[in-house]
């Protein structure tokens, strides 16, 4: 059977003013969709990961300059089970393009797409073959910065984590900043946005999840002088926090935690960035699920 053609020809745009380009815009250079927005993607690479992942696109822009990478996303959508419309391929030029782009160095491709709706089951179960292990859940409590997020999402999907929550106060993984970090995995794994912190851990314990959380002050530290694995058995299902760059974790997960996970470090440095934190910890899991 013949996988299923995307119509080649696209819709010319000229005006700025134009509604799909004003929604283009937003999705690109916002902060992360509302529940009903769609998800901008931008750069041929990420829109082409998008979907193969499954993702169903709602729009696909594209520059003067961009038409042979134009041609490898439909060849690419024709063999994808969503596809995009043949309505919605639009073209503009270089200049309309750049004005809507979140990058400085536009690529000429961009697209939205429709997002899943993930529930909590999904971030136990996990997605493709990470649904035969235990639950390994990464949650960014009120982690601000996108480039961090981003790093985080990425290292759970390498190293095995079923799914991530990002609480109240945390930047949106589905952010453009945060995507591009994540290299594509916050379009794959499973992930739940905006959870308040009281009604995650109470669906934590339901779940019987071991909670941990990661730490970075100094009496934490001591607890930990034999490091990770003295404090935490990540074999399980667990799940693990990750606190905000300069406050830390709030107290209710600190009350609440099984454990304390903290990094010995070196030399005159504190703490460490937590996107390279919660990378280290997340090795640290894949490590241990590794031992026989």
């Amino acid at each position: 059977m013949e996988p299923r053609r995307t119509a080649q020809p696209m819709n010319m745009i000229t005006s700025r003013d134009n509604k799909w380009l004003k929604t283009f815009r937003a999705a690109l250079r916002g902060t992360g969709p509302a529940e009903n927005e769609p998800i901008g993607v931008e750069g041929p690479k990420l829109v082409a990961d998008a979907l193969r992942s499954g993702l169903e696109a709602e729009a696909l822009l594209v520059s003067d300059a961009a038409e042979r990478e134009a041609e490898q996303i439909l060849r690419v959508a024709s063999e994808s089970d969503g596809g995009i419309p043949r309505s919605n391929i639009l073209r503009t030029t270089d200049k309309l393009f750049r004005s809507v782009a979140g990058t400085e160095a536009p690529q000429g491709v961009a697209a939205l797409f429709r997002q899943r709706a993930w529930t909590f089951d999904d971030i136990l179960r996990g997605a493709g073959a990470m649904r035969e292990s235990s639950p390994l859940v990464i949650v960014l409590a009120a982690v601000q910065d996108p480039g961090n997020v981003g790093t985080i999402v990425r290292s759970a999907e390498a190293f095995g984590a079923t799914g991530v929550v990002a609480t109240r106060g945390t930047a949106d993984p589905w952010s453009p900043k945060a995507l591009r970090a994540s290299a594509g995995s916050a379009l794959r794994l499973p992930v739940l946005r905006g959870m308040a912190i009281p009604i995650l851990l109470a669906q934590l314990r339901v779940a019987q999840m071991k909670i941990y959380a990661a730490s970075s002050e100094p009496g934490a530290r001591t607890r930990a002088a034999s490091g990770i694995e003295a404090q935490a058995d990540l074999r399980g299902s667990a799940a693990i926090f990750v606190g905000n760059e300069g406050a830390g974790l709030p107290p209710e997960v600190k009350r609440a935690a099984d454990g304390v996970i903290s990094i010995p470090t070196g030399g005159a440095v504190e703490s460490l960035n937590a996107g390279i934190a919660a990378s280290i910890v997340l090795y640290e899991a894949a490590r241990q699920r590794a031992l026989p």
